[in-house]
């Protein structure tokens, strides 16, 4: 098993995200979130997301659920451009930090994904979520099982 894309016989995964992302075919969960990927790299993503009141805690704040999804996003898809044809991911740690508040007059959210270590059965990446003015609200890492599909 490898995670170096085959560019023999297929698209990388990268292209096929790209693809993706020209159509915007987001996954159901995506479309739920208001999640949009505008950017792809060899190891990174970046998507943006507009807060919304559904997502609110009772503190009337976005649920510490909502931006670990974003990061886990984010990671996930950064992880999936370094993967050959056949090969799949799994998340199975996620770490989140949350160091600003996140609610509905935050406005855009930028999520940027990055790997940081691309092993042959693990991958290892991180990201971050920021406002408009560039502020960090929440970072976070995992760490994603990589397996033939």
């Amino acid at each position: 098993m490898t995670a170096v894309p085959d560019t023999t016989t297929a698209p990388s995964r990268a292209d096929e995200i790209r693809m993706l992302m020209q159509q915007w075919q987001a996954s159901p969960m995506a479309r739920t979130m208001g999640m949009k990927l505008i950017d792809l790299g060899d190891g990174t993503a970046t998507l943006e997301a507009w807060p919304n009141a559904v997502f609110n805690n009772p503190q009337k704040r976005m649920h510490g659920g909502f931006a670990a999804t974003l990061i886990d996003s984010g990671l996930g898809l950064a992880v999936q451009t370094r993967l050959g044809p056949g090969i799949g991911y799994g998340t199975i740690e996620l770490k989140v930090n949350y160091t600003g508040r996140i609610d509905v007059d935050t406005g855009r959210l930028l999520i940027v994904g990055a790997v940081i270590h691309a092993g042959r059965t693990l991958f290892t990446a991180e990201a971050r979520i920021t406002d408009a003015a560039g502020k960090v609200l929440a970072h976070g890492s995992g760490t994603f099982m990589v397996f033939p599909t």
